[in-house]
């Protein structure tokens, strides 16, 4: 996140105001001498990319430095929209499939699952940082208290249940996206996109594994079996 990186929520807003301003820029033909901006430059020209995506991305880690906290789950959701589904429809942008609506569509939940996966892969992290990143919804529906998982980790009582609820939802927009393929698989061109549902999936199964405990070390450990898995996903179009 970017609040890690910045020692004040100030620093990072400034930083985000640098990319809004690079944007608008961009868009008028004279980026800033900067690498990156100059490349978003030339692949915003070449692949005729959207610089909304761009903007709602920006917008929406801006929010983020105020809120370590998420109150609900439909927050969460927002913010996975904004943030890594709008990244995999910048993805279709650039290999020229963004109006197919089905795999727009499809995009829009495996970036959400994406996002969640990621929350729950990072929890042991922020706990030690004493921020909580279940939604608050979720953790009061199981009895979760902050400061027993600043302190005691997975044996926190209630934790594993609300894991697994944030877990449950994750695994929901997977078997949405899945659904929309089930007959044909993902078309060939597409699967770039899409194989980014693997370490997704592979993570929920080891996780399921686990217990729901998202604090068990084994969950950090690199997956070996993950390059096949990317390997046969994108052999049988099916992820």
């Amino acid at each position: 996140m970017v609040r890690d990186s910045v020692s004040k929520p100030i620093i990072g807003q400034m930083r985000m105001q640098f990319w809004r301003d690079a944007v608008k820029s961009i868009q008028e033909n004279r980026p800033p001498h900067h690498p990156i901006a100059m490349a978003l430059h030339k692949a915003l020209k070449e692949f005729n990319i959207p610089a909304y995506h761009l903007k709602r991305i920006i917008d929406a880690r801006d929010r983020d430095l105020f809120a370590p906290t998420y109150m609900s789950v439909d927050k969460v959701t927002d913010y996975a929209e904004a943030t890594s589904s709008t990244m995999l429809y910048t993805l279709l942008s650039i290999l020229k499939l963004s109006k197919s609506d089905t795999l727009s569509h499809a995009a829009s939940h495996i970036g959400v699952a994406s996002s969640f996966v990621t929350l729950l892969r990072s929890l042991p992290f922020h706990a030690s940082k004493r921020r909580m990143i279940i939604p608050a919804d979720l953790s009061s529906k199981n009895g979760v208290q902050e400061e027993d998982v600043f302190r005691c980790g997975g044996s926190a009582e209630g934790i594993k249940d609300a894991v697994y609820d944030f877990a449950t939802v994750a695994n929901n927009h997977l078997l949405t996206a899945r659904e929309m393929f089930k007959d044909e698989g993902v078309a060939e061109a597409a699967m770039p996109v899409f194989l980014h549902a693997v370490p997704t999936s592979s993570y929920l199964v080891n996780l399921e594994k686990a217990n729901f405990d998202a604090f068990d070390p084994k969950l950090q450990q690199r997956d070996w079996k993950l390059p096949p898995r990317i390997w046969w996903a994108a052999r049988s179009k099916k992820f």
